[in-house]
Protein backbone atom coordinates (compact mmCIF):
# COMPACT_ATOMS: atom_id res chain seq x y z
CA UNK A 1 0.00 0.00 0.00
CA UNK A 2 2.73 2.48 1.05
CA UNK A 3 4.27 1.72 -2.76
CA UNK A 4 0.87 2.91 -4.45
CA UNK A 5 0.62 5.93 -2.25
CA UNK A 6 4.46 6.98 -3.09
CA UNK A 7 3.92 6.46 -6.79
CA UNK A 8 0.40 8.01 -6.65
CA UNK A 9 2.08 11.16 -4.88
CA UNK A 10 4.37 11.14 -7.97
CA UNK A 11 1.48 10.26 -11.10
CA UNK A 12 -1.53 11.92 -9.24
CA UNK A 13 -0.59 16.30 -9.66
CA UNK A 14 0.26 15.16 -13.32
CA UNK A 15 -3.30 13.37 -13.99
CA UNK A 16 -5.41 16.03 -12.66
CA UNK A 17 -3.78 18.87 -14.11
CA UNK A 18 -3.36 17.63 -17.90
CA UNK A 19 -7.25 16.72 -17.43
CA UNK A 20 -7.86 19.94 -15.93
CA UNK A 21 -5.82 21.82 -18.56
CA UNK A 22 -7.67 19.39 -21.26
CA UNK A 23 -11.54 20.55 -19.95
CA UNK A 24 -10.32 23.84 -19.50
CA UNK A 25 -8.71 24.83 -22.56
CA UNK A 26 -12.09 22.87 -24.54
CA UNK A 27 -14.67 25.02 -22.42
CA UNK A 28 -12.52 27.96 -23.38
CA UNK A 29 -12.20 27.32 -27.45
CA UNK A 30 -13.34 24.46 -28.05
CA UNK A 31 -12.42 24.55 -31.99
CA UNK A 32 -8.49 24.85 -31.05
CA UNK A 33 -5.93 22.71 -32.59
CA UNK A 34 -4.00 22.79 -29.16
CA UNK A 35 -6.97 20.53 -27.58
CA UNK A 36 -6.09 17.19 -29.58
CA UNK A 37 -2.22 17.80 -28.37
CA UNK A 38 -3.92 18.48 -24.59
CA UNK A 39 -5.84 15.01 -25.18
CA UNK A 40 -2.98 13.27 -25.85
CA UNK A 41 -1.27 14.70 -23.10
CA UNK A 42 -3.70 13.33 -20.85
CA UNK A 43 -4.01 10.26 -22.20
CA UNK A 44 -0.21 9.70 -21.62
CA UNK A 45 -0.58 10.40 -18.13
CA UNK A 46 -3.78 8.39 -17.30
CA UNK A 47 -1.77 5.70 -18.52
CA UNK A 48 1.10 6.26 -15.61
CA UNK A 49 -2.33 6.79 -12.98
CA UNK A 50 -3.44 3.98 -13.92
CA UNK A 51 -0.29 2.13 -13.28
CA UNK A 52 0.85 3.82 -10.33
CA UNK A 53 -2.39 2.10 -8.95
CA UNK A 54 -0.97 -1.04 -9.59
CA UNK A 55 1.68 -0.88 -6.61
CA UNK A 56 4.85 -3.22 -7.68
CA UNK A 57 3.26 -4.60 -10.35
CA UNK A 58 3.40 -0.64 -12.12
CA UNK A 59 6.46 -1.94 -14.18
CA UNK A 60 4.36 -4.72 -15.78
CA UNK A 61 1.23 -2.61 -16.65
CA UNK A 62 3.61 0.12 -18.24
CA UNK A 63 5.06 -2.23 -20.41
CA UNK A 64 1.49 -3.95 -21.42
CA UNK A 65 0.84 0.18 -22.62
CA UNK A 66 4.19 -0.36 -24.52
CA UNK A 67 2.83 -3.22 -25.97
CA UNK A 68 -0.37 -2.33 -26.76
CA UNK A 69 0.91 1.06 -28.25
CA UNK A 70 3.44 -0.61 -30.29
CA UNK A 71 0.78 -3.01 -31.77
CA UNK A 72 -1.56 0.39 -32.17
CA UNK A 73 1.62 1.86 -34.73
CA UNK A 74 1.89 -1.16 -36.60
CA UNK A 75 -1.82 -0.91 -37.64
CA UNK A 76 -1.69 2.63 -38.71
CA UNK A 77 0.98 1.72 -41.82
CA UNK A 78 -1.06 -1.34 -42.37
CA UNK A 79 -4.16 0.74 -42.57
CA UNK A 80 -2.95 3.16 -45.11
CA UNK A 81 -1.50 0.85 -46.96
CA UNK A 82 -4.75 -1.06 -47.07
CA UNK A 83 -6.11 2.14 -47.69
CA UNK A 84 -3.53 3.07 -50.61
CA UNK A 85 -4.78 -0.04 -52.90
CA UNK A 86 -8.54 0.79 -52.49
CA UNK A 87 -7.77 4.66 -53.91
CA UNK A 88 -5.70 3.33 -56.65
CA UNK A 89 -9.05 1.16 -57.40
CA UNK A 90 -11.70 3.55 -57.02
CA UNK A 91 -10.01 7.09 -57.75
CA UNK A 92 -7.98 8.52 -60.48
CA UNK A 93 -3.95 7.37 -60.23
CA UNK A 94 -2.27 10.14 -59.22
CA UNK A 95 0.31 10.91 -56.85
CA UNK A 96 -2.01 12.42 -54.39
CA UNK A 97 -4.13 10.02 -54.37
CA UNK A 98 -0.67 7.25 -53.48
CA UNK A 99 0.01 9.46 -50.67
CA UNK A 100 -1.49 6.99 -47.96
CA UNK A 101 0.40 3.82 -49.43
CA UNK A 102 3.64 6.03 -49.83
CA UNK A 103 3.12 7.54 -46.45
CA UNK A 104 1.83 3.85 -44.94
CA UNK A 105 5.53 2.35 -46.53
CA UNK A 106 7.74 5.22 -44.73
CA UNK A 107 6.08 4.83 -41.64
CA UNK A 108 5.92 1.10 -41.53
CA UNK A 109 10.13 0.95 -42.29
CA UNK A 110 10.60 3.40 -39.69
CA UNK A 111 8.67 2.13 -37.12
CA UNK A 112 10.77 -1.39 -38.05
CA UNK A 113 13.92 0.54 -37.80
CA UNK A 114 12.87 1.97 -34.55
CA UNK A 115 11.95 -0.90 -32.90
CA UNK A 116 14.79 -3.30 -33.95
CA UNK A 117 16.90 -0.63 -32.83
CA UNK A 118 15.15 -0.65 -28.91
CA UNK A 119 15.00 -4.50 -29.02
CA UNK A 120 19.15 -4.82 -29.72
CA UNK A 121 19.62 -2.15 -27.30
CA UNK A 122 17.78 -4.07 -24.62
CA UNK A 123 18.60 -7.44 -25.33
CA UNK A 124 22.33 -6.18 -24.74
CA UNK A 125 24.08 -6.96 -21.55
CA UNK A 126 27.06 -5.24 -22.39
CA UNK A 127 25.10 -3.00 -25.27
CA UNK A 128 27.87 -1.61 -28.18
CA UNK A 129 26.63 1.72 -29.24
CA UNK A 130 27.58 0.97 -32.78
CA UNK A 131 26.42 3.86 -35.84
CA UNK A 132 23.91 1.36 -37.21
CA UNK A 133 21.75 1.58 -33.72
CA UNK A 134 22.54 5.14 -33.64
CA UNK A 135 20.85 5.38 -37.36
CA UNK A 136 17.78 2.75 -36.48
CA UNK A 137 17.30 4.74 -33.39
CA UNK A 138 17.34 8.31 -35.42
CA UNK A 139 14.93 7.28 -38.24
CA UNK A 140 12.65 5.51 -35.85
CA UNK A 141 12.40 8.59 -33.58
CA UNK A 142 11.64 10.59 -36.46
CA UNK A 143 9.11 8.94 -38.01
CA UNK A 144 7.24 8.82 -34.49
CA UNK A 145 7.94 12.25 -33.56
CA UNK A 146 6.05 12.98 -36.87
CA UNK A 147 3.29 10.17 -36.19
CA UNK A 148 2.32 12.29 -33.21
CA UNK A 149 1.77 15.13 -34.91
CA UNK A 150 0.03 13.56 -37.66
CA UNK A 151 -2.31 11.63 -34.88
CA UNK A 152 -2.92 14.81 -33.17
CA UNK A 153 -4.15 16.42 -36.89
CA UNK A 154 -6.42 13.34 -37.43
CA UNK A 155 -7.85 13.82 -33.83
CA UNK A 156 -8.93 17.73 -35.23
CA UNK A 157 -10.35 16.01 -38.09
CA UNK A 158 -12.68 13.84 -36.07
CA UNK A 159 -13.98 15.73 -33.13
CA UNK A 160 -14.49 19.26 -35.18
CA UNK A 161 -17.42 17.41 -36.09
CA UNK A 162 -18.55 17.00 -33.08
CA UNK A 163 -16.79 20.07 -31.02
CA UNK A 164 -19.68 22.78 -29.37
CA UNK A 165 -20.63 25.36 -31.50
CA UNK A 166 -23.30 28.28 -31.34
CA UNK A 167 -26.40 27.39 -33.28
CA UNK A 168 -27.69 30.95 -35.00
CA UNK A 169 -25.60 32.44 -37.57
CA UNK A 170 -26.76 35.10 -40.23
CA UNK A 171 -24.56 33.26 -42.53
CA UNK A 172 -23.16 30.06 -44.13
CA UNK A 173 -20.15 30.16 -46.05
CA UNK A 174 -19.81 26.57 -48.10
CA UNK A 175 -16.17 25.75 -49.83
CA UNK A 176 -16.27 24.56 -52.90
CA UNK A 177 -15.01 21.12 -54.57
CA UNK A 178 -14.57 19.67 -58.11
CA UNK A 179 -17.76 19.04 -60.32
CA UNK A 180 -18.41 16.06 -61.83
CA UNK A 181 -18.87 15.70 -65.66
CA UNK A 182 -18.17 19.63 -65.46
CA UNK A 183 -21.47 20.48 -63.76
CA UNK A 184 -22.42 17.88 -61.06
CA UNK A 185 -22.05 17.83 -57.70
CA UNK A 186 -19.45 15.47 -56.21
CA UNK A 187 -20.20 13.00 -53.73
CA UNK A 188 -17.71 15.02 -51.61
CA UNK A 189 -19.17 18.33 -52.24
CA UNK A 190 -22.96 17.22 -51.18
CA UNK A 191 -21.67 16.35 -47.66
CA UNK A 192 -20.72 19.82 -47.34
CA UNK A 193 -23.72 21.15 -49.32
CA UNK A 194 -25.75 18.83 -46.44
CA UNK A 195 -23.97 19.97 -43.67
CA UNK A 196 -24.65 23.47 -44.65
CA UNK A 197 -28.67 22.71 -45.22
CA UNK A 198 -28.81 20.78 -42.09
CA UNK A 199 -27.24 23.86 -40.07
CA UNK A 200 -29.71 26.36 -41.63
CA UNK A 201 -32.65 23.93 -40.73
CA UNK A 202 -31.81 23.93 -37.52
CA UNK A 203 -31.65 27.54 -37.06
CA UNK A 204 -34.83 29.77 -35.73
CA UNK A 205 -33.59 32.89 -37.46
CA UNK A 206 -32.68 31.33 -41.11
CA UNK A 207 -29.32 32.16 -42.49
CA UNK A 208 -28.05 33.29 -45.87
CA UNK A 209 -26.40 30.65 -46.90
CA UNK A 210 -22.70 31.16 -49.31
CA UNK A 211 -21.92 28.67 -51.90
CA UNK A 212 -18.39 29.64 -52.66
CA UNK A 213 -16.25 28.38 -55.62
CA UNK A 214 -15.30 29.42 -58.93
CA UNK A 215 -15.47 27.68 -62.27
CA UNK A 216 -12.95 25.67 -63.38
CA UNK A 217 -11.11 24.76 -66.79
CA UNK A 218 -12.88 21.67 -67.30
CA UNK A 219 -16.00 23.22 -65.69
CA UNK A 220 -19.17 24.12 -67.82
CA UNK A 221 -20.96 25.81 -64.76
CA UNK A 222 -18.85 27.53 -61.41
CA UNK A 223 -19.31 25.49 -58.29
CA UNK A 224 -21.14 28.10 -56.60
CA UNK A 225 -23.89 27.46 -59.20
CA UNK A 226 -23.99 24.00 -59.02
CA UNK A 227 -24.38 23.95 -55.11
CA UNK A 228 -27.35 26.79 -55.75
CA UNK A 229 -29.28 24.28 -57.67
CA UNK A 230 -28.37 21.87 -55.51
CA UNK A 231 -29.83 23.85 -52.83
CA UNK A 232 -32.90 25.09 -54.74
CA UNK A 233 -33.60 21.22 -55.16
CA UNK A 234 -33.40 20.61 -51.43
CA UNK A 235 -35.71 23.48 -50.73
CA UNK A 236 -33.86 26.44 -49.73
CA UNK A 237 -35.83 29.71 -50.36
CA UNK A 238 -33.43 31.43 -53.62
CA UNK A 239 -33.43 34.90 -51.62
CA UNK A 240 -31.84 32.85 -48.70
CA UNK A 241 -28.95 31.96 -51.48
CA UNK A 242 -25.77 34.64 -52.61
CA UNK A 243 -23.11 33.01 -55.12
CA UNK A 244 -19.75 33.94 -54.51
CA UNK A 245 -18.79 32.35 -57.97
CA UNK A 246 -14.93 34.25 -58.62
CA UNK A 247 -12.84 32.14 -56.33
CA UNK A 248 -10.11 29.75 -57.33
CA UNK A 249 -8.61 28.83 -53.99
CA UNK A 250 -9.69 28.24 -50.35
CA UNK A 251 -8.31 31.91 -49.41
CA UNK A 252 -10.48 33.12 -52.27
CA UNK A 253 -12.98 31.85 -51.07
CA UNK A 254 -13.04 33.32 -47.69
CA UNK A 255 -11.68 36.90 -49.12
CA UNK A 256 -14.54 37.15 -51.66
CA UNK A 257 -17.00 35.86 -49.06
CA UNK A 258 -16.15 37.93 -46.56
CA UNK A 259 -16.63 41.38 -48.81
CA UNK A 260 -20.06 39.86 -49.62
CA UNK A 261 -20.63 39.40 -45.99
CA UNK A 262 -19.60 42.88 -44.83
CA UNK A 263 -21.19 44.77 -47.23
CA UNK A 264 -24.43 43.30 -45.68
CA UNK A 265 -25.80 45.39 -42.66
CA UNK A 266 -26.78 43.58 -39.64
CA UNK A 267 -25.35 41.18 -37.60
CA UNK A 268 -22.00 39.26 -38.95
CA UNK A 269 -21.94 35.60 -37.14
CA UNK A 270 -20.12 33.51 -39.63
CA UNK A 271 -19.90 29.51 -40.02
CA UNK A 272 -17.54 27.87 -42.62
CA UNK A 273 -18.68 24.31 -43.84
CA UNK A 274 -16.63 22.19 -45.27
CA UNK A 275 -15.01 18.86 -45.15
CA UNK A 276 -13.79 17.67 -41.89
CA UNK A 277 -10.19 17.54 -42.84
CA UNK A 278 -10.25 21.07 -44.64
CA UNK A 279 -11.84 23.03 -41.22
CA UNK A 280 -8.59 23.78 -39.91
CA UNK A 281 -7.14 25.57 -42.83
CA UNK A 282 -9.68 27.60 -43.48
CA UNK A 283 -9.40 28.86 -39.52
CA UNK A 284 -6.19 29.63 -40.21
CA UNK A 285 -7.16 31.85 -43.39
CA UNK A 286 -9.96 33.57 -41.95
CA UNK A 287 -8.00 34.63 -38.49
CA UNK A 288 -5.36 36.08 -40.96
CA UNK A 289 -8.50 37.59 -43.18
CA UNK A 290 -9.47 38.80 -39.71
CA UNK A 291 -12.90 37.10 -39.69
CA UNK A 292 -14.46 35.35 -36.38
CA UNK A 293 -15.72 32.00 -37.64
CA UNK A 294 -16.90 28.94 -36.63
CA UNK A 295 -15.72 25.59 -38.36
CA UNK A 296 -18.34 22.74 -38.72
CA UNK A 297 -17.05 19.91 -40.52
CA UNK A 298 -18.81 17.76 -42.99
CA UNK A 299 -18.23 13.71 -43.04
CA UNK A 300 -15.58 12.44 -46.02
CA UNK A 301 -15.80 9.15 -47.85
CA UNK A 302 -13.52 6.17 -45.53
CA UNK A 303 -10.98 5.89 -47.98
CA UNK A 304 -11.02 9.45 -49.42
CA UNK A 305 -9.88 11.00 -45.43
CA UNK A 306 -6.76 9.85 -45.20
CA UNK A 307 -4.96 10.80 -48.68
CA UNK A 308 -6.97 14.14 -47.98
CA UNK A 309 -5.57 14.35 -44.54
CA UNK A 310 -2.23 14.29 -45.38
CA UNK A 311 -2.41 16.69 -48.30
CA UNK A 312 -3.96 19.21 -45.63
CA UNK A 313 -1.47 17.88 -42.93
CA UNK A 314 1.32 18.94 -45.28
CA UNK A 315 -0.92 22.06 -46.35
CA UNK A 316 -0.93 23.42 -43.26
CA UNK A 317 2.24 22.21 -40.91
CA UNK A 318 4.06 23.86 -44.05
CA UNK A 319 3.00 26.99 -43.04
CA UNK A 320 5.35 29.58 -41.28
CA UNK A 321 4.18 29.32 -37.44
CA UNK A 322 4.37 25.17 -37.50
CA UNK A 323 6.84 24.84 -39.32
CA UNK A 324 8.93 26.66 -36.58
CA UNK A 325 7.24 25.01 -34.01
CA UNK A 326 7.53 21.56 -35.00
CA UNK A 327 11.23 21.83 -35.67
CA UNK A 328 11.81 23.10 -32.32
CA UNK A 329 10.41 20.34 -31.09
CA UNK A 330 12.30 17.95 -33.53
CA UNK A 331 15.59 20.00 -31.61
CA UNK A 332 14.45 18.47 -28.44
CA UNK A 333 12.40 15.12 -28.88
CA UNK A 334 14.86 13.76 -31.56
CA UNK A 335 17.95 15.50 -32.36
CA UNK A 336 19.13 16.34 -28.94
CA UNK A 337 18.84 12.74 -27.68
CA UNK A 338 20.28 11.51 -30.81
CA UNK A 339 23.57 13.75 -30.32
CA UNK A 340 23.97 12.20 -26.39
CA UNK A 341 23.65 8.93 -27.43
CA UNK A 342 26.27 9.84 -30.18
CA UNK A 343 28.49 10.84 -27.99
CA UNK A 344 28.38 6.84 -26.30
CA UNK A 345 29.35 5.01 -29.31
Amino acid sequence: MENILDNLSVAMPFFVISWVVLIGSTLWKPQKFRNSIFLMNALFFTVFFIAALAGEHMGTVLLIAFLLAFLALLLVPMMLIINGIVMMKKEVKSLGNLLSLLLGLVIGAGEIAYFVGFALEIRSVNPEYTVAKLIAMFIGSSVLYISFWILAFVLYMIFIQYMPHIREFDYLIIHGAGLLRGDKVSKLLANRIDKAIKVYSKSKRKPVIIPSGGQGGDETVSEAEAMKQYLLEHGIPEEHIILEDQSKNTMENLQNSRDIIFSKEGKHRVALVTSNYHVYRCLLYAKSLKMKCTGIGAPVAWYYWPSAVIREFVAVFTTKKFLIFTIIGYIFVVLLPAFGYAKMI
